[in-house]
């Protein structure tokens, strides 16, 4: 058992969109990564996903309207909603998200990461 400093930790990589592993509590995964620019469109059909902004903004796009997440705010995103997470500026983000998780849910492509490190 260790204490995890986020700070640390997210001095250890600089790619973006490309989740990595600082943690798991029962059967979720805690995942910090970094963002900037836009995802992609997707959904998780069987999993929730948690977003915290640890250092900048975000804004969640969905469907039905958009949400911007300021420093230290967090959003759930429910499963099978449909979300693409963008990012003007490099944004630094916590995820809490079961092990099973796929980054890119039902979409496959470049950024698609099967297994994420683990840091």
């Amino acid at each position: 058992m260790q204490k995890i400093n986020l700070h640390d930790k997210f001095q250890l990589f600089r790619e973006h969109w490309n989740p990595k592993i600082v943690g798991t509590v029962n059967d979720c995964h805690i995942k910090l990564v970094k963002l900037k620019g836009e995802f992609v469109w997707h959904k998780h059909e069987g999993e929730d996903e948690l977003f915290m902004v640890v250092k900048g903004r975000m804004l969640m796009k969905l469907r039905d309207g958009d949400v911007l997440l300021e420093e230290g705010e967090l959003f759930i995103v429910p499963r099978n909603v449909e979300h693409l997470p963008v990012a003007e500026e490099e944004t630094w983000v916590m995820l809490v998200e079961p092990t099973s998780t796929l980054n890119t849910g039902n979409v496959r492509g470049e950024r698609t990461v099967d297994q994420p490190d683990e840091i």
